[in-house]
């Protein structure tokens, strides 16, 4: 392990890889990584599925064997027979941290974002298909989304919760959680291994909130360039801490096996090159979290970063920093707003890419 990487470890974080491919999992670089860089967990969404699904070669062996199938079969059989893999790859991690880790996530298609009923429905399908304790079926957390993340919890199905960027949307997302968790009580499961994190993006916030500094211009505008995201996280933590230390229900599902739900720091790779290739792992290090990284900044957490507790202490500071914000007429909820919009579009756009890349292989293969 590199001393960069097991520090983070060490102090709390769980270092997933935001990344999946046929060609990732057969060459041995999924292995190489858990071996060599406390990858213990992979995340994947619509756009990594893209970036995969659009690799001539790899996928071809089973389009062969699938035949003529309509292209939304195939991509179902595709990407959960690599989810299927890669959780088989992780199981002995899954084992030996009671579920904690080990997981491998797979998103419900995004274009059911706003469809609580069939949200639910593809949770189960996608659930059933890739049959392994150690998945976690992925679902936005739009409003739509909310009462999907309670049924599907309710079913004993390990899910997980994307594209929250605010406060007020994470707080639903709890107690959406902790009510699916009752419910699933309720239902008669076993809540110890029932696994779930909510994912909080946050470099995108800087993204959208710098702009807008750089727009007004002043002198204290500029001055809160690059705090946006990092204080919002921050903001995440505390009220993770405070929920699960002050909800009533939470003590007696506790009692019975059921683990908080930690968050999970998405969207880490810098985008912008003035800040450290680090800012979004080293400056949200505390215990109980997760941080996806893509490889890029994965790599350059293990060559260059520091890992130490960084979230401690630092609630005054980023409430200071959304207030300053607000004072320069900066409201974090429309951002927050648009980019949950922005990113369940991108999403479809991807899945389309897919759908698109898929069917030209289908007919490559089948010509």
């Amino acid at each position: 392990m590199t001393e960069a990487t097991q520090r983070t470890s060490d102090n709390g974080v769980s270092i997933w890889l935001d990344d999946l491919s046929r060609s990732r999992i057969e060459s041995g670089s999924l292995q190489d990584l858990i071996a060599n860089k406390n990858v213990v967990g992979v995340t994947t969404n619509p756009s990594i599925f893209q970036k995969a699904l659009s690799q001539v070669g790899p996928y071809d062996a089973q389009l062969k064997e699938l035949g003529k199938v309509d292209v939304e079969t195939a991509v179902r059989e595709l990407t959960t027979t690599d989810v299927r893999n890669a959780t088989d790859i992780f199981r002995e991690i899954a084992e030996a941290t009671d579920f904690v880790d080990g997981r491998v996530s797979i998103e419900v298609d995004p274009r059911l974002a706003h469809d609580t009923e069939n949200t639910v429905k593809q949770a189960v399908e996608l659930w059933e298909k890739v049959n392994r304790p150690n998945a976690m079926i992925k679902i936005p957390a739009t409003l739509e989304g909310l009462p999907a993340i309670t049924v599907t919890l309710a079913k004993g199905i390990s899910s997980t919760f994307t594209l929250i960027f605010s406060l007020e949307r994470y707080e639903q997302v709890i107690d959406a959680f902790i009510e699916g968790i009752a419910q699933a009580d309720a239902n008669g499961h076993d809540l110890k291994h029932i696994g779930y994190v909510a994912f909080f993006f946050v470099s995108r916030v800087d993204s959208a909130v710098d702009k807008l500094l750089e727009a007004n211009g002043s002198d204290e505008a500029k001055a809160l360039e690059g705090k946006a995201a990092v204080a919002n996280a921050r903001l995440a933590y505390e009220l993770f801490e405070k929920k699960f230390a002050e909800d009533p229900r939470w003590a007696a599902l506790a009692a019975k096996g059921a683990k908080a739900q930690r968050p999970l720091w998405a969207s880490t790779g810098t985008k912008n090159a003035a800040y450290s290739d680090c800012k979004y792992v080293d400056e949200l290090v505390a215990k109980h979290i997760v941080n996806t990284m893509p490889e890029k900044t994965l790599n350059a957490l293990a060559d260059h970063g520091n890992g130490a507790p960084s979230i401690e202490g630092t609630f005054e500071e980023s409430h200071a920093v959304i207030n300053k914000l607000a004072e320069l007429g900066i409201n974090l909820k429309d951002v927050t707003d648009k980019l949950e919009a922005d990113g369940v579009a991108a999403f479809i756009k991807s899945w389309d890419s897919v759908l698109a890349d898929v069917q030209s292989g289908i007919d490559r293969v089948n010509a």
